[in-house]
């Protein structure tokens, strides 16, 4: 299945404890509101670009959860949470240049809701939805 946009919390939880991330996502997922997110700049991710997000209520779900997961994170996942949305990812460094330049010629901020968190299993090229958990319930 492709992923539609989205921001990436985590990247690597263990398939073993599945039933207690989604209860834990559920649980914030209830209670929480839909929020803004400032779309405010463009990055590069070497072979790739994406959109800066900035917004302290996701900041603070990412912690909430990261508090209670630390035990499970990999290395990655235990970086300082850096939000985007990548645009484009795994090309040559100089067609990610190209793209950034584009971007960059034309952008502006913009504005975005968070609607919910949703649970993705890796199933070996594929992603598979585990579960959509819209904010507020």
């Amino acid at each position: 299945m492709v992923v539609g946009a989205h921001v990436t919390l985590f990247h690597a939880l263990p398939g073993s404890h599945e039933d207690e991330v989604v209860a834990e996502c559920a649980a914030v997922a209830g209670s929480t509101g839909p929020f803004t997110l400032a779309v405010d700049g463009v990055r590069s991710l070497g072979r790739g670009v994406a959109l800066v997000v900035r917004s302290p209520e996701l900041v603070a779900v990412h912690a909430r959860v990261r508090s209670r997961w630390v035990e499970w994170l990999t290395p990655q996942d235990k970086q300082p949470l850096k939000p985007h949305v990548t645009v484009q990812n795994k090309v040559s460094p100089e067609t990610a240049a190209a793209t950034l330049e584009v971007l960059r010629e034309d952008f502006g901020p913009r504005v975005g809701t968070a609607t919910g968190l949703a649970v993705w299993r890796y199933v070996g090229g594929p992603w598979e939805l585990v579960k959509a958990l819209p904010f507020g319930g």
